[in-house]
């Protein structure tokens, strides 16, 4: 059974909230006594206020128990994201937190821009981008701001550093999925069975 099988979301959640309030004095707490957390897993924890990004790190490849995954994650989007000021203690309370697991990445391979477009499911896949040192990822909740593909891989490939019409040969792209947890949807999601 793999890992997004098991998931538990609320879990996740509440590891990376800890572990950013913990960065500010608050007790850690005690890990989960669930085996899945133990495996090997890739995820981003993304923080938003107000619906604007604040933060968002993250692990393409599985290469930490889970468990460590989300609590490193967690605090390198509050405190060392490169486009964000880290995370004072008075914004906590209007931070909401997002985790994404990821699936293993699958290779999309295209003969040409045209070909990888036709192949894109938007609001599904996410995308890695590789070509020589340049890499950049979108995850799929991208779509919501890019929903048309040629946006969604003109950004990413702006993002990488290249510019929006570059194509070549040796250019990579993969694809992945995400099961992904965010504090407002579980308030609402546990206020509808109340």
């Amino acid at each position: 059974m793999s890992i997004e099988a098991r998931h538990d979301g609320p879990v996740l959640l509440h590891l990376a909230r800890n572990s950013i309030e913990s960065a500010f004095g608050a007790p850690p707490a005690a890990a989960p006594d669930a085996a899945w957390l133990l495996e090997p897993g890739a995820c981003f924890v993304t923080l938003t206020q107000g619906g604007e990004l604040r933060g968002c790190i993250g692990t393409l490849e599985p290469h930490r128990p889970l468990l460590e995954d989300v609590r490193a994650n967690a605090r390198a989007a509050a405190f060392e994201d490169p486009r964000f000021p880290a995370l004072r203690a008075q914004e906590l309370r209007r931070t909401e937190v997002e985790v994404s697991l990821l699936s293993p990445m699958a290779p999309l391979p295209a003969a040409d821009e045209a070909d990888a477009l036709a192949q894109l499911r938007p609001h599904v896949d996410g995308l890695v981008l590789h070509y020589g040192p340049y890499r950049s990822t979108f995850l799929p909740q991208v779509w919501e701001q890019l929903p048309e593909p040629d946006r969604f891989l003109a950004h990413l490939k702006r993002k990488a550093g290249l510019p929006a019409d570059f194509w070549a040969a040796e250019l990579r792209l993969y694809r992945y999925t995400v099961s992904k947890w965010r504090e407002s949807e579980l308030r609402a999601e546990e206020a509808s069975h109340a």
